[in-house]
């Protein structure tokens, strides 16, 4: 009834700029925040970036501040992941997540992910 859908992932060069994005679509749904996840190969799921409803609230994991940033346009029912001066490390794949009144400040809904993998 709601899906989340990532795209924009892709293979980058250190240094280079990715732009990810997630649609919501099927039942519509007031996401008190929208977030961006990773997970590396063999690692567990980290927190990389939350963006609130009316977008005057964002908060991200300290290794992307002042590399990555996160915006969303709710007339479109997306949101966006700008991916700037990636490093290998930020290989991984990403998933978009929505905080919705089914279970306040819970990540209710989750997309299938997206690849991202930063060559050195």
């Amino acid at each position: 009834q709601v899906q989340l859908v990532e795209s924009g992932g892709g293979l980058v060069q250190a240094g280079g700029s990715l732009r990810l994005s997630c649609v919501v679509s099927g039942r519509t749904i007031h996401s008190d925040r929208m977030g961006w996840f990773r997970q590396a190969p063999g690692k567990e799921r980290d927190f990389v970036a939350a963006i609130t409803w009316n977008s005057r609230y964002v908060d991200y994991t300290n290794s992307v501040k002042g590399r990555f940033t996160i915006s969303r346009d709710n007339g479109k029912n997306t949101v966006a992941l700008q991916m700037n001066s990636l490093k290998p490390e930020d290989t991984a794949v990403y998933y978009c997540a929505a905080d919705t009144p089914t279970d306040p400040s819970t990540w209710d809904y989750w997309g299938q992910g997206t690849q991202v993998t930063v060559s050195s």
